[in-house]
């Protein structure tokens, strides 16, 4: 898959006038790499992120050249789910690394249709160390093995190849099926949570504040004034990059 692009040099508040024109800014970056400030449209994008998701490798064109990568982050506005930025990072083929794979579910189980069990899925990804060009873009886990209410599909029960490590227990449960509750025990569930109970628990906890808060204001005016300089904020920690091997 490749993801055409293109350099840009408009940077901070100017990239509003990129997005209007159909094209997101993105950034390119790996280890002892330089930085490249790229432009992509939107609708190349979209559709390569749909195929790719984050952990399938890609290929970036700048012009000619041509970059292995991954799509690391993507920021969207959460009111209108438009693509702010993009991360992109660029790996090397000859080196492992260590990423999340999402789960996707697949099959049909004998639990769900016969006995009328509750799919439980504990886990919607797996952290696994590959070669890049060798991280599927979801991990299959095939329901259609619970055939009872209890049983569980679990990491050992996967067969990746040896090409990819994954990096959990094999004993993690993946997906099970349990029982659905019967009207007798969804009243015994609803009769121990009561109003009352719940009234009385909030009115507690707003006095265990006000008190705290009252043991606060006593403590700072006791307090000598201090004649230093106020410490600065620590600047948030930056999102990791892919563990290499």
């Amino acid at each position: 898959m490749e993801l055409v692009t293109q350099k840009r040099e408009k940077f901070g508040k100017a990239t509003s006038e990129l997005r209007a024109a159909g094209l997101i800014p993105a950034e390119l970056y790996g280890k002892g790499i330089k930085n490249e400030h790229l432009a992509v449209p939107v609708k190349d994008f979209r559709k390569i992120f749909e195929q790719a998701g984050e952990s399938t490798m890609i290929d970036v064109m700048i012009g000619n050249d041509k970059r292995p990568a991954i799509i690391y982050d993507v920021a969207t506005d959460p009111v209108t789910d438009e693509i702010l930025n993009v991360d992109l990072y660029q790996v090397r083929l000859d080196e492992k690394i260590k990423i999340r794979v999402p789960l996707e579910f697949v099959g049909e189980s004998l639990a769900i249709k016969d006995e009328h069990g509750i799919l439980v899925k504990p886990m919607q990804e797996l952290e696994v160390e590959a070669l890049p060009n060798k991280i599927p873009h979801s991990i299959k886990v095939d329901i259609s093995k619970i055939t009872h209410i209890g049983e569980v599909v679990n990491v050992g029960n996967l067969d990746l190849g040896s090409d990819i490590k994954i990096l959990a227990d094999a004993t993690a449960v993946l997906a099970t099926v349990t029982a659905q509750m019967t009207e007798e025990q969804e009243a015994k569930l609803a009769a121990e949570v009561k109003p009352e109970d719940v009234k009385v628990e909030t009115e507690e906890k707003k006095a265990e504040r006000e008190a705290a808060k009252t043991a606060e204001t006593s403590a700072a005016g006791a307090a000598p004034a201090s004649t230093g300089t106020p410490a600065g904020k620590a600047p948030a920690a930056a999102k990791p990059i892919p563990e290499k091997k």
